[in-house]
C-alpha cells in the first residue's frame, strides 16, 4: 500500500471505531406541583377577588378618563419639574393605560394562579380533521372553560364584563375630538342681504366695471376677513362654505333658469366655488364654453346655464348667489344662498 492512501484507511479505522449513542429517551411530563390556590380554597378566594378588583378598576379607570375629558379644561397644563404637558391629555391617556394595564394584570393573575395549569402531551395529526377530532375540540373547549373557572366563579366574571365595558367608553367620548357634529352648518353661509363680493386675495371690492367678459375671479363675502383675528376657527369654517366664483357672460349668451331673472348684474353671475360631488374647489374656466370644471373627479358645469351638470359624477347644479349693486357702485349679495353649498347628501330631501 502506498504512503499516500494511509491516511485515508487510518480515517476509516477511526470511525468505525466510533461508537453511536443510543437516543435520549423520553422524560414524559414531569410530576404535577398543587399551587396553594389548588389546595386552600380561601387562597383561591382570595385570588378571585383580587383578579375581580382589578378588573372593576380598570373599568373605573375608564369611566374616570372620560368625567376628565369633560372636566379638565383643554388648555389647563401639568409642571413635573422641566417638563410639562397638556393636563387633559396626560390625565386621559394615564387613565386608560391604567386601565388597560390592570385588565392584562387580571387576565395574567387568574390564568397562573386559577386556571387548571396541568401540562399534556399530544401527538401530532393531520392537518385535516374527522368529524370525530372536531367532537374533541370541541369537548375539548368546552373543559377548558370549566376548568377555567368562568362559569362558576360569577365574581371574576362581573369584574371581567365591567372592566371590558366601560373601556368602550372612552373610544365613543373621544370620537368628540374629530370636531363638532355638522348639523345644519352647510345650510347656511355667512352671506347676507348687502353683503359686498370682494377679491378673495386682495378684499378689494368689485364693481361690474372691473370684470370684462369672459373673465372669473374668486371671490368672497366682505364680512369674512374681520373673523380671521376675532376667532380662526369660525373664519376657517367661514371660508371654507362661503367661497365663490363671480364670471362675467354676454348676457345673449346666458340661459337664465325661471325665477333668477334678476340675479345677475349685467352678465355678471355668482356661484359657490365648492363642488357639488365631493367639495372639491373649482375655478378651472373655459370662456368659450361658460363650462367650469372641477379638477378632483372631472364634474363640469355649465355656467351659462344656471349652473347645471353636463358631466361628471357631481349630482345637481353649483348654488348660485343672487347679486345686485350697492349705492356706491359695488357688487353685493341679495341674500345668501336659497340653498345648501357643498357636496350633496341625502338628508337634503
Amino acid at each position: 500500500m502506498s504512503d499516500e492512501n494511509l491516511p485515508a484507511v487510518k480515517a476509516e479505522e477511526e470511525h468505525s471505531q466510533v461508537q453511536v449513542a443510543e437516543p435520549i429517551p423520553d422524560p414524559g411530563i414531569e410530576p404535577h406541583e398543587y399551587r396553594i390556590t389548588d389546595i386552600d380554597p380561601k387562597a383561591a378566594d382570595r385570588v378571585e377577588r383580587q383578579v375581580s378588583a382589578m378588573f372593576t378598576l380598570a373599568g373605573l379607570l375608564a369611566l374616570g378618563s372620560c368625567v376628565a375629558y369633560f372636566a379638565i379644561p383643554r388648555d389647563s397644563t401639568l409642571v413635573f419639574g422641566p417638563l410639562s404637558g397638556n393636563a387633559n391629555n396626560m390625565v386621559i391617556g394615564l387613565c386608560i393605560g391604567l386601565a388597560l394595564f390592570l385588565l392584562g394584570a387580571g387576565a395574567i393573575q387568574w390564568a397562573k394562579k386559577l386556571m387548571v395549569d396541568e401540562e399534556i402531551s399530544e401527538d401530532r395529526h393531520p392537518a385535516h380533521s374527522s368529524p370525530e377530532q372536531i367532537a374533541d375540540i370541541t369537548d375539548a373547549f368546552k373543559q377548558g372553560v370549566a376548568e377555567s373557572g368562568f362559569t362558576r366563579r360569577k365574581l371574576i366574571r362581573r369584574g371581567l364584563f365591567t372592566g371590558l365595558g366601560l373601556l368602550g367608553l372612552p373610544a365613543i367620548v373621544l370620537l368628540r375630538d374629530l370636531g363638532p357634529l355638522p348639523g345644519r352648518s352647510l345650510y347656511n353661509t355667512i352671506w347676507a342681504k348687502g353683503i359686498r363680493v370682494v377679491n378673495d386675495v386682495t378684499d378689494r371690492p368689485i364693481k361690474p366695471s372691473d370684470m370684462i367678459v369672459g373673465q372669473l375671479v374668486n371671490a368672497a363675502p366682505a364680512n369674512l376677513a374681520p373673523l380671521q383675528e376675532e376667532s380662526p376657527v369660525e373664519y376657517q369654517n367661514a371660508k371654507a362654505k362661503s367661497a365663490v366664483i363671480v364670471v362675467r357672460i354676454k348676457p345673449s349668451e346666458i340661459r337664465t333658469p325661471p325665477g333668477r331673472e334678476n340675479w345677475g348684474v349685467d352678465g355678471i353671475l355668482c356661484y359657490s366655488k365648492i363642488c357639488t360631488h365631493v367639495g372639491c374647489p373649482i375655478s378651472l374656466y373655459e370662456q368659450t364654453t361658460h363650462h367650469v370644471l372641477c379638477p378632483c373627479h372631472q364634474s363640469t358645469f355649465d355656467l351659462a346655464d344656471g349652473a347645471k351638470v353636463i358631466f361628471g359624477p357631481a349630482a345637481r347644479p353649483l348654488p348660485q348667489l343672487p347679486l345686485a349693486v350697492d349705492a356706491e357702485g359695488y357688487l353685493v349679495a341679495q341674500s345668501g344662498f336659497t340653498e345648501p353649498v357643498g357636496p350633496s347628501f341625502f338628508e337634503r330631501g
